[in-house]
């Protein structure tokens, strides 16, 4: 399986070209095109309750999985303006934030993971998708991406708006931005601090900042009265 990643970071667009007899599945929607000798399928991946848990961590209830029957492309985009990063696993797991799974090897086991509070980033809830096996993953973002190395660091803070994935070698805990007041009145929510070993893969922009910032501007409709 060969892929390209144009129009980076802002308008990224993933190409796979598959060899015959070959599959890759990818989240609902994220197709914009594919060659005729390519075909979809869709299907609740894994069984109904592993799809049930990936709509609760914020993926949708179906996936769509493209195989070829002869060699073809099919690109994919995401949701939002930005970036495209490939991982590629090697019997690893990779924890991914909340609308950042974009597509990946069909035999990728995409699965939710109920993290307790400390998961609880930004509003997004209480779940993560957890991704493991072997075969190249591709992740979406808001904004560009960076690849963040914790190895040479005692531990790192991102806010947790800014989260792509992270290493199932990352130790992480969620806090406040100091305290209260500073929680209130700094701009910064919650953040999240990793330590140990691994990559953090951050976004350079926030889903939430944007929203909080247009949605004062929008014009309310005014009420009517009887």
């Amino acid at each position: 399986m060969e892929f390209e990643i144009g129009s980076r970071p802002s308008f990224a667009l993933l190409t796979v070209s598959l060899d015959a007899d070959e599959s890759i599945r990818a989240e609902a929607g994220a197709m914009v095109s594919h060659d005729t000798t390519v075909e979809m399928e869709t299907n609740a991946t894994g069984g109904f309750l592993s799809s049930i848990k990936r709509a609760f961590g914020g993926e949708s209830f179906f996936q769509n999985t493209f195989h070829a029957t002869a060699p073809g492309d099919v690109q994919f985009a995401p949701p939002l303006p930005g970036d495209i990063a490939h991982v590629d696993l090697a019997g690893e797991t990779l924890y991914v934030q909340s609308g950042s799974y974009l597509a990946g090897d069909a035999g990728l086991d995409v699965d939710t993971e109920f993290g307790g509070a400390r998961t609880f980033f930004g509003g997004e809830g209480l779940f993560l998708l957890k991704i493991s096996g072997t075969g190249p993953l591709f992740l979406s973002s808001y904004g560009a991406i960076e690849e963040i190395s914790l190895d040479d660091r005692e531990s790192f803070v991102v806010d947790t708006g800014h989260v792509v994935a992270f290493e199932e070698t990352a130790d992480f805990t969620v806090r406040r931005v100091g305290g209260l007041r500073s929680t209130l009145t700094s701009g910064e929510g919650l953040v999240c601090e990793f330590a140990g070993s691994g990559t953090v893969w951050v976004q350079s922009r926030s889903p939430d900042a944007f929203l909080a910032w247009l949605l004062p501007k929008i014009p309310r409709q005014p009420s009517t009265s009887q």
